[in-house]
């Protein structure tokens, strides 16, 4: 196979010259699997062999808190308050967005993932079906869940069941095991007591994951206990959301009964520091009481709007680091442990056997080219999460379908330039309501 023949193709695939586990070693890929790993692979049929010329293997990573389509507003709103940035910024100017939005806005965000090394998200939106044809385009994985937003009103909450039960329905008709459905009711402050019921039951119906932001500002915390008598980690416990199949986004205002509370029900926190810290919305969160407890935490970029982009290896730094600087111990989240959040405990949560490389394991493959931010490679660790980006990444694999190779990926020039303009369009349509 030729170079332009090897994209979005399932076909087995031999890298070579590779530090794969701390060792220069060789990887076999086939029917969408690692198969083999070692210093030399001899018997195999590859019909595409990669010469890593040193480069460092890595499992992609899996991004467990985004809101893809946002990529459309990246950097429309910066250096605003919370609230002031959501009320008159964001919701009035999503309120404008149309099915192709969603679309371009989601083929946008894949295409800065698999620039960037992220071959898995776990996605909270609107427009969940335009998102999975763009994800189902791209070649990457993702779970796709509906937002739900019913602010106490039992009209808007049936309303809303519907859109979802829809979502749910559309995407898992569609048969690709690339794409799986979830529930995403948006947190405590803006699903109400029956909405944050249903979507437990519904959930655990469906048997898929639910994705929910959970304590990213301490009002929000005081609002809970203000509305409810409790915070917010037990008032989800008392609408019956805390289990395995929940994602917790943010999770930064946790106490020790909170914590206590997500290690009881295996809930999985996933922290967002570039949003959190960009936003002033939250803090370091509690990764050693969290980690102590058996708490799996992963990691997520948030929306672009916020962030503002999408790249893994930048928000593995600044999570580490936070984590040293909020505790004043270097030793807290160790390279080691950052790559995991990263990678192995998203894949985890959503179910998946990915985020390690090893046999049996998912092919979902990223190599990290040698540049001088990589020189000397004491530790391949330490060089991918304090040294190098996402954009030293130089080949993106993903179902052992190679979606980006020596930094090409095909129709990116296209991609960006029909996001921008539905850019600018949605802007002005808000900008004119």
């Amino acid at each position: 196979m030729t170079d332009t023949e090897i994209y979005n193709k399932q076909v087995p695939i031999l890298i070579r010259n590779a530090w794969i586990n701390g060792k220069r070693q060789e990887m076999y890929l086939e029917n969408g699997l690692i198969s083999a790993i070692s210093e030399k692979i001899t018997d195999h049929d590859a019909e595409f062999v990669i010469d890593a010329n040193g480069a460092a293997a890595l499992p992609g990573m899996v991004n467990m808190h985004t809101h893809a389509a946002m990529e459309l507003l990246r950097g429309y709103a910066d250096d605003m308050q919370l609230f002031e940035w959501l009320s008159t910024k964001i919701w009035p100017t999503e309120a404008h967005l149309t099915d192709y939005d969603f679309y371009i806005g989601v083929k946008l965000a894949c295409l800065e993932m698999i620039r960037t090394g992220t071959t898995t998200f776990n996605d909270m939106y609107f427009g969940m079906e335009h998102a999975a044809r763009a994800v189902d385009e791209s070649g990457i994985r993702a779970c796709l869940s509906y937002c739900m937003i019913d602010g106490g009103d039992h009209e808007k909450f049936e309303s809303e069941v519907r859109a979802m039960t829809s979502s749910v329905k559309n995407l898992k008709a569609m048969n690709n095991p690339r794409i799986m459905p979830g529930v995403s009711p948006h947190a405590v402050y803006t699903v109400s007591e029956e909405g944050l019921r249903w979507c437990a039951e519904y959930a655990e119906k469906e048997n898929v994951p639910l994705h929910v932001h959970v304590s990213e500002t301490e009002q929000e915390v005081k609002d809970c206990v203000a509305a409810h008598g409790m915070r917010p980690p037990k008032w989800l416990e008392h609408c019956g959301v805390l289990s395995k199949r929940c994602i917790a986004a943010h999770s930064c205002w946790l106490d020790a009964d909170d914590i206590a509370l997500y290690a009881k029900y295996g809930v999985t926190a996933v922290h967002n520091p570039v949003s959190n810290m960009k936003l002033a919305s939250g803090r370091a969160i509690p990764y050693t009481e969290m980690k102590e407890a058996g708490v799996n935490v992963a990691l997520g970029t948030d929306g672009a709007s916020s962030n503002n982009d999408l790249d893994m290896f930048s928000e593995m730094k600044t999570a580490a680091i936070l984590q040293k600087f909020a505790s004043n111990n270097p030793t807290a989240m160790p390279a080691s442990d950052a790559l995991a959040i990263a990678s192995a405990n998203g894949a985890k949560a959503l179910g998946l056997k990915a985020g390690v490389l090893a046999p049996g394991y998912l092919a979902d493959v990223i190599l990290v080219g040698r540049n001088p931010s990589t020189v000397p490679r004491f530790n391949a660790e330490s060089n991918a999460v304090y040294a190098t980006s996402g954009l030293a990444v130089d080949t993106t694999i993903c179902d052992g379908k190679v979606l980006m190779f020596e930094g090409v990926i095909p129709g990116a020039e296209k991609v960006m330039a029909e996001a921008e303009e539905a850019a600018f369009a949605l802007a002005r349509r808000a900008e004119n309501a």
